[in-house]
């Protein structure tokens, strides 16, 4: 079977966006996405990026992605190029990354090798690009993406990736670049210089708000949706999550008549993005307001004590078909323990408006593998959901708990692998079949942990495990191997 041309792939997808911006400049970024393209363009921090460089005068970004079948793209014998221009990347100065969370940590060293470039950053030279990192995940732990970077942009890089290019185009010299960024950028990373100690988080001005996405397309998720940000960061505190109160100053709040001035008048499809969007004290005005000028409005994030008869009102006049919120935890003593305000009169409340709407079902997220948990939380859980699948069409969403670097709940151990696929079955059993429940894997929530628990070495072994093959089996054996391993507890339970 001939092999398709990534070319033409490309070509068809940038046909249908709108918004691409084509430059020529001087000075030219890669800017790569370690996820496919439906991924990665749904991503509001990567666009904005991109349109942030594309603004300096003499620079311009060109994005690249993860291809969807890096195997596929391999036996083309092709390097991976741009989709502005199709150009190899690794013939830019500066391959730019946004890394969104650990398991994409794969994807750097595949968008790298089919760059041909050295993955490892000790393997690379002055005849290189210059790889330079940023993204939410360095609002956690960016130290195994450190076995990769030249230099990582912590917290958000609105402004810092200005001043940081500046830098790396300014000077002929790979060591003066890196001293440079470490001492003029404070919340540059730069691993050569600091070893494993992280910088401070940088904090966006308020200038730079809200955040907005260039392009629209209908080849990802959020099919022609057109991203921007109604407030940034997070004012409550739940323990297990990176972007509580305490990570850069807490919820900033963009003015509802500056969120909708942003908007262009074609948008037909608008998604608004932040941690707590819900939570905006504008926010059915914003919503109404869109829904009464015909568009179709997305959120991303829903907090169930912010849901009323007004709101899902709201949301159904601007196209909802379904409420999706979040329970956590599976029993109110463990929601009460990591500051999840979220009580069980919330949800019964949400459901009943569901049905009231005629929506079609009502949809929580939630974790299992939590600190102190037992099989009589998952019974909790159990009898709850029952009770509110009785109202209206229930779905779950289920994720193994991993504890993240910079919270509360930092250190935690997995539960093990076995441990969470019991609760999975005795939650199965306990539902039989009166739930649509849907859960992620075991097994590579214990990868996660172990990354997002980690440091240089993790990083390097993850490296030895994607050459490996990448599967869990490789992982697994490159994780065992590291001397002093701390994830030795959750080794033991692996089936």
């Amino acid at each position: 079977m001939a092999l398709m041309d990534p070319r033409e792939v490309v070509r068809a997808r940038v046909a249908r966006e709108r918004g691409t911006i084509h430059k020529a400049a001087a000075e030219q970024v890669a800017l790569c996405y370690p996820s496919p393209y439906h991924v990665g363009m749904s991503s509001l921090g990567f666009q904005t990026i991109y349109r942030e460089i594309n603004a300096s005068p003499n620079r311009s970004a060109a994005r690249a992605f993860l291809p969807d079948d890096v195997e596929a793209h391999r036996r083309t014998r092709m390097p991976l190029f741009t989709y502005e221009g199709e150009r190899p990347v690794g013939d830019h100065a500066v391959v730019a990354l946004s890394v969104a969370y650990e398991i994409e940590l794969s994807g750097v060293v595949h968008v790298l090798e089919l760059a041909g470039i050295p993955a490892l950053r000790e393997e690379r030279n002055e005849r290189h690009p210059f790889v330079l990192c940023g993204g939410p995940l360095t609002n956690s732990n960016p130290l195994p993406l450190a076995v990769f970077a030249d230099a990582i942009l912590m917290g958000e890089a609105d402004e810092t990736i200005h001043t940081a290019l500046d830098i790396i185009f300014g000077e002929r010299s790979r060591a003066r670049i890196l001293e440079r960024l470490a001492s003029e950028i404070p919340s540059c990373f730069v691993p050569s210089v600091h070893g494993e100690a992280l910088p401070t988080i940088a904090r966006a001005s308020h200038e730079k708000l809200p955040a907005w996405a260039p392009i629209r397309t209908p080849d990802t998720e959020l099919s022609d949706m057109f991203l921007l940000e109604a407030e940034r960061g997070c004012s409550r505190g739940c323990q297990y999550c990176v972007m509580r109160r305490s990570t850069n100053g807490g919820m900033r709040v963009i003015p509802a008549d500056r969120v909708l001035s942003c908007i262009p008048d074609d948008a037909t499809r608008v998604g608004l993005v932040g941690a707590a969007v819900s939570d905006h004290p504008e926010i059915v005005r914003i919503v109404d307001t869109l829904a009464s000028q015909g568009r179709h409005v997305s959120l991303s994030s829903l907090r169930p004590d912010r849901l009323n008869d007004a709101f899902i009102t709201a949301l159904k006049r601007a196209g909802a078909r379904a409420i999706t919120t979040a329970l956590d935890a599976p029993s109110q003593r463990l929601r009460d323990r990591i500051d999840r305000k979220a009580k069980e009169q919330h949800f019964l409340r949400i459901a009943e408006l569901v049905r009231a709407h005629s929506l079609r079902h009502l949809k929580v997220y939630m974790m299992v593998g939590l600190p102190d948990e037992t099989d009589a939380d998952i019974d909790e859980l159990i009898g709850f959901a029952t009770e509110l699948s009785k109202i209206h069409p229930l779905v779950i969403g289920v994720g193994p708990f991993v504890a993240k670097r910079n919270t509360p709940l930092d250190g935690t151990p997995f539960a093990g692998i076995d441990v969470v696929e019991h609760r999975l079955a005795r939650l199965r059993a306990g539902l039989q079949g009166r739930v649509d429940l849907r859960a992620t894997s075991a097994r590579w929530a214990w990868v996660e942990y172990v990354l997002a628990q980690g440091s240089l070495p993790e990083g390097r072994a993850l490296f030895d495990a994607v050459r490996a093959g990448g599967k869990f089996s490789d992982y697994r054996r490159a994780f065992e191997a590291l001397p002093q391993n701390r994830t030795r507890r959750a080794l033991r339970v692996v089936a």
